[in-house]
Parts: C-alpha cells; sequence; structure tokens
C-alpha cells in the first residue's frame, strides 16, 4: 500500500508518517523543503526505502504532476493547515485545504481509466470539531452558533475547514441503499476526521470515536493528542471494515481522559 500525505512536514502529518513508515506502509510525503523535513524527522526516515519525499507546494502543481504523483497511491491524507501567525491566518492563500482537496479529487479523477485500481482511493481530511455537519443534522446553540459565525468572519481557516468538507460532501458523496452501501461510479471515497483541541502527546493513548461532537467546541472543549489523530487515520487507511463504517462520515475524535 501506498499513502500520498499533504502537509507532512506538520505537527500531525510528520506523526502521521511515522506510524505509517512503523506499520510498513509505503508513504510519499508532500512538503514545503525537503531539507528541514529530513532533518526534523531523521530518525525516522533515514535509510528508508518506504518514504518518497516530494518538495512542492500542491497548489502551484500543475494537475498532469498530481494526477502522476498519486499514480499507484491507495490513500491520500490531508494533514494540511495554516500557520498561527499573521501570514498564515490572514494573507494568501486563505482556501489553502479546499483548494488543495479540489485538486487533488479532480487529479483522482483524472488518473487514466486502466490504471491498476480495484478499489476507489481513500481520501482523508483532517478537519475540527468546530465544524458543523449540517447534513448529520448536527445542532448547536446560539450563543456558539454567534460565535463560529463570528470565527468564520475573522479567521479565514476556520472557513476554509467549513468549505473543504463542504466540497466532499456535495461533490463526492454516496448513496444508499435498504440493504447496502452503493458506491457511486467515482475514484475516490472520504472520510473527515475532526478532532478536538489538539495536543502534542508523544505516545498513542486510549481514544473514542463519535459521529458528531458530544462537548461543546468552544465552551466545553475536549482534547485529541495530534498521535491519537494520526493513529485513527492511519487505521482508517488500513482496516477496510473500519473505513465502509465511517466513510462520507465526519467522525469526532476525543482522547478518553476527556470524554466526560
Amino acid at each position: 500500500m501506498t499513502v500520498l500525505i499533504l502537509g507532512a512536514s506538520g505537527a500531525t502529518g510528520s506523526k502521521l508518517v511515522q506510524l505509517l513508515l512503523e506499520q510498513g506502509i509505503n508513504v510519499k510525503a508532500v512538503v514545503r523543503s525537503k531539507s528541514d523535513f529530513i532533518n526534523s524527522q531523521a530518525k525516522y526516515i533515514q535509510q528508508n526505502n518506504q518514504l518518497s519525499i516530494i518538495q512542492a507546494n500542491i497548489l502551484a502543481m500543475s494537475n498532469a504532476e498530481l494526477t502522476s504523483i498519486l499514480q499507484g497511491c491507495q490513500a491520500v491524507v490531508s494533514c494540511l493547515g495554516h500557520n498561527l501567525n499573521f501570514k498564515g491566518l490572514f494573507c494568501q492563500p486563505k482556501r489553502l485545504v479546499t483548494q488543495a482537496i479540489q485538486k487533488v479529487c479532480h487529479a483522482i479523477e483524472q488518473i487514466p481509466g486502466d490504471a491498476p485500481y480495484k478499489m476507489p482511493i481513500k481520501l482523508v481530511l483532517m478537519n475540527t470539531t468546530g465544524n458543523q455537519n449540517h447534513k448529520a443534522g448536527e445542532k448547536v446553540s446560539v450563543s456558539q452558533s454567534l460565535v463560529i459565525s463570528l470565527l468564520r468572519l475573522a479567521l479565514p481557516p476556520h472557513a476554509d475547514n467549513e468549505d473543504a468538507a463542504q466540497y466532499l460532501q456535495t461533490n463526492h458523496a454516496q448513496t444508499q441503499s435498504s440493504n447496502t452501501t452503493q458506491q457511486i461510479q467515482t475514484k475516490l471515497e472520504w472520510v473527515v476526521v475532526r478532532p478536538d483541541s489538539l495536543t502534542n502527546d508523544t505516545k498513542v493513548s486510549t481514544y473514542e470515536i463519535y459521529p458528531s461532537p458530544i462537548r461543546s467546541a468552544i465552551f466545553d472543549p475536549g482534547k485529541t493528542s495530534r498521535i491519537n489523530a494520526a493513529h485513527f487515520m492511519s487505521q482508517l487507511i488500513r482496516d477496510n471494515t473500519l473505513w465502509q463504517k465511517w466513510r462520507s462520515q465526519m467522525p469526532v475524535i476525543y482522547n478518553a481522559d476527556y470524554i466526560t
């Protein structure tokens, strides 16, 4: 199996790279700086022939380049996010995640029909529990709705997360019959993973997965360690039963210690 990771040098993406390599999975890592990535991940990637590092700006890639990189991949994970500084929060590209997801989806659909794919490519988008899943009927309090509306206006990254998930829901929906889930004729399926407030624990711990938030993302947030989020995403990729359970959904992940 080969997995393409966008945002592989980020705080969560780098942990996902480590987990996948430990699990014997081939990884194509897209990073802005190859040298910085190698230096930061030296003990995990030294002489590791399972890892291919691609130095590139995903938004600057041509469709042909991205389609070529996707050849042979069974899964794509986006851990892209905006840097938490003025430039990252307020300057271009304000729709980094959305535009990247759109490009990836388009490139997957452009893979030649005779490519050796027996199953749709799995696309995992790391998002946020502050993104309300309206299609699942999720409700929040008036006060939380007001705060989210203000965040949407004041902080472009929040709107970007919403738009990226909305794009997948709108353009790559799946249909269901009364007996079984029927796959639309498409080359991709998706899951949007929503962690709560992220922490930097070093080891995988017990965590729980829910279809929707069980806490207020604004007024009573839980915690999700980045390594747990990475672990869940790696399991989605590897475990087809788990994938079928959550595909076309937006599961929320919490560290078990913060559920109650």
